[in-house]
């Protein structure tokens, strides 16, 4: 019983009473998205803010069961949650129910669970038991392989049940990664794609490639200060696609101009890699190898994107770069969120008193879109008190995860960082216009047990390891 107690009083009782004000603040804003004057009472269980109670109430009591479990258990047992957690991902694929377009939910009666939800603890749980192994360095290849698989493995899944948005939250392990020792290089690898990726959506990778082709000889000259090796690397990438384009044209292959691009790109690459190679040019032969990565992943965005991709995704990521305009199709959610979240000024128009809310103009607005209610109802005060209140939360795991002593504990709470501070920034930018809509929930906001119940798994799953973060985990 001592044991117990000490446990009790070692809990970070700061982040927990910043996890039971937002579900409080969230509970009370689902009531007002989805006011019924027929239903006024907040303790109707037949509308969703009753619903949602039954949620919370079921929450609390899986926080203490996750506080009471012994904290060795999380390590010991990580690759099993991890594998049954696969296990499920593969089995909604079979036999999940299909929700807007994705199979990746299991409907038990009035029940729905998404597996996708807790596949993200438990890569965070598998991470942190590998990263935390004997002898464990992030340098080694083999490290990094394993790694690649273990964050890989549930993508895959979650992206077959064309759940892309749930997919997306996994990129923020590679923070987790840089915490730990990872080459700034993937980080800026990432950035670049992620540069890639939006470049080729506006221009056609005919024009994305010349652009990427010019870069990367810039580039060579700001690292080496040699202007003529610069003109003339332009001169042979020039004359290699002036070749390949009058041969194709005269032989008449038949060939399309994006595919001589490829095919310029890749021999000028062979010739200055073999003379980078022969006079151990480290410089150059980098310049190559990310000229070439980028290269090849144009085309690989432009196959996702015209060929994996759902149109109504593609239609959001459009609209949201402004490629094409469509207020009242896929912008209609986004548009009417922005004309909520702007009416409610600076106090906004009361509690209950939103009219865009009132009227039902903005879809999902208890589930993706709850945080408008709280910008019409609240106004810019209230989305400031409410966001400062997330970044105190993250602040704060930030700061336990650096006092952990193990290893396992502290790319555990990054991870577990990580994961609500993605959700928060896409979740608010989706409501706002600044990012797509990929349909993630709010923490402990959005409407919906599965939601809520991960992301408390998630927390608490952490904070019984700091309340144990004096023992000495066995791995």
């Amino acid at each position: 019983m001592a044991s117990r107690n000490n446990i009790w009083a070692n809990l970070d009782w700061l982040t927990i009473g910043f996890y039971v004000l937002l579900v409080f603040i969230g509970w009370i804003n689902i009531y007002a998205a989805v006011y019924n004057e027929e239903h006024s009472s907040i303790l109707d269980m037949s509308q969703r803010y009753g619903k949602q109670l039954i949620w919370i109430v079921a929450g609390f009591v899986l926080a203490g069961t996750l506080i009471l479990i012994d904290s060795k258990f999380y390590v010991s047992f990580a690759y099993v949650i991890y594998i049954v957690t696969l296990v499920l991902l593969a089995a909604v694929l079979l036999i999940g129910s299909e929700v807007k377009g994705a199979r990746s939910w299991f409907q038990i009666g009035s029940f729905a669970f998404q597996p996708a939800e807790v596949s993200k603890l438990a890569t965070a749980l598998a991470l942190a038991k590998y990263m935390s192994s004997y002898n464990f360095k992030i340098e080694k290849l083999q490290s990094i392989a394993v790694i690649g698989a273990i964050i890989l493995a549930p993508i895959m899944f979650i992206f077959l049940q064309n759940d892309t948005g749930s997919a997306l939250v996994f990129a923020v392990f590679a923070f987790v990664l840089y915490r730990e020792g990872m080459s700034g290089v993937f980080l800026f690898m990432g950035l670049l794609i992620a540069m890639v990726f939006i470049i080729t959506l506006m221009l056609a990778p005919l024009v994305t490639i010349g652009i990427m082709t010019a870069a990367a000889i810039l580039v060579y000259y700001f690292m080496n200060q040699k202007f003529m090796e610069a003109i003339k690397a332009l001169g042979i990438s020039a004359s290699i696609f002036f070749i390949f384009w009058l041969t194709n044209k005269f032989l008449k292959l038949g060939f399309p101009d994006t595919r001589i691009v490829l095919f310029s790109a890749l021999l000028a690459s062979l010739i200055f890699g073999i003379y980078a190679l022969r006079h151990r040019l480290k410089n150059l032969l980098l310049v190559i190898v990310v000229y070439i990565s980028l290269v090849m992943m144009t085309f690989i965005v432009d196959y996702v994107v015209n060929d994996i991709m759902q149109p109504h995704q593609r239609a959001r990521i459009e609209e949201l770069l402004g490629i094409k305009s469509d207020p009242l199709g896929v912008g209609y959610n986004v548009n009417q969120s922005k004309i909520a979240i702007g009416s409610g000024g600076m106090w906004g128009k009361g509690f209950l008193n939103g009219t865009q809310t009132k009227f039902n103009f903005v879809p999902e607005q208890s589930t993706d879109f709850i945080f408008c209610t709280v910008g019409e109802e609240w106004g810019f005060a209230g989305t400031t008190v409410i966001i400062l209140l997330f970044l105190a939360l993250l602040l704060r795991l930030v700061f336990l995860a650096e006092r952990q002593r193990s290893v396992f504990s502290r790319v555990y709470g990054y991870s577990v960082a990580c994961i609500l501070f993605f959700h928060l920034s896409i979740n608010v930018g989706m409501t706002i216009g600044l990012a797509p809509v990929i349909g993630i929930p709010l923490p402990f906001f959005s409407y919906g047990g599965s939601s809520l119940w991960s992301f408390t798994i998630l927390l608490f799953i952490f904070l019984r390891l700091d309340a144990s973060r004096m023992e000495k985990l066995s791995y």
